[in-house]
């Protein structure tokens, strides 16, 4: 199959080499193409516009950080909307907001091509070993196209039917969950550390009885020994997706005030400017108001 791949972060990369593997034909396009050397030399094709990388694709994916960089590469001034052939389909894996996937949908269908809301669950490296859990949402014809694109990538697809910005809702509500378990851990951990008790001990506990779970184990470890390595995303970044669950509740009349903690918190680390940590660091904040820690 002849793919297209926009957008070479860590996500994208990773995402891009599980693809290439099963030997289908890859164009790729980063602004910064140093990121696409290794695809290059894997055996991708590299495209100076996202126009020419979609020029022969069946499917395109989209890996980027925000609605406004999603829209540039596909509608800006060498968008590849305009450049898509009929009948091909675009898989947005980005965190974006569900209005733009709305949006997104509308142009497609003007262009006869289709759209399918793809979110991520997952780090890097659990994009590297093709174990994302991914969500889907819109077209159901486009969907059972690009499933057996999607079982290279991830090892779970969960699917949440046609209105297309559903599975971007989901996506933002869970890393809402993400930043509230986090919130929460850093709280108890800080908590315990005030009286006496080993941050690890905690985790120990924790982790292994009452909530045994990837979530607790995995940022647990890292709000426990206040390392937070390696960066999977940004405070930055996670910040942004924080904005927009919170515009989503709005609109929603839905009130959600451990949202806004987790947003609050994450601009205080960002506000800092503190270098090189996974965004699961901004459970520092809570440290550093009581006292302690070591971020």
């Amino acid at each position: 199959m002849n793919i297209a791949f926009i957008g070479l972060g860590q996500m994208g990369q990773a995402i891009a080499h599980n693809l290439l593997k099963r030997n289908h034909t890859l164009t790729v396009f980063n602004r910064s193409r140093a990121k696409a050397d290794t695809l290059i030399q894997a055996g991708a094709h590299w495209a100076d516009t996202p126009a020419s990388a979609v020029a022969e694709a069946e499917v395109v994916f989209t890996m980027l950080s925000d609605d406004a960089a999603l829209h540039e590469v596909a509608l800006g001034e060498f968008g590849f909307l305009a450049a898509l052939p009929e009948g091909a389909i675009h898989i947005s894996c980005s965190t974006i907001s569900p209005e733009t996937a709305r949006q997104l949908a509308e142009q497609h269908q003007t262009r006869k091509t289709k759209y399918v809301a793809c979110p991520v669950f997952g780090k890097p490296d659990a994009a590297q070993a093709a174990k994302l859990w991914l969500c889907t949402s819109g077209n159901q014809g486009a969907k059972e196209n690009v499933r057996p694109l999607l079982d290279l990538i991830g090892q779970g697809v969960y699917d949440f039917g046609d209105e297309v910005g559903a599975a971007n809702v989901v996506k933002l509500a869970g890393n809402f969950l993400l930043g509230c378990a986090i919130e929460a851990m850093a709280e108890a951990f800080t908590l315990g550390e005030k009286n006496g008790v080993a941050r690890s001990a905690m985790y120990d506990l924790f982790s292994n009885t009452l909530f045994a779970s990837p979530v607790y184990k995995n940022y647990g470890k890292l709000i426990a020994d206040e390392v937070y390595q390696p960066v999977g995303a940004s405070p930055a970044l996670i910040r942004k997706d924080m904005r927009l669950l919170l515009d989503v509740a709005q609109k929603s009349l839905v009130p959600m005030p451990f949202g806004m903690v987790v947003f609050q918190q994450l601009t205080a680390t960002v506000a800092k400017g503190v270098p090189d940590i996974d965004w699961a660091g901004f459970a520092g904040e809570v440290s550093e108001n009581a006292g302690v820690g070591k971020r």
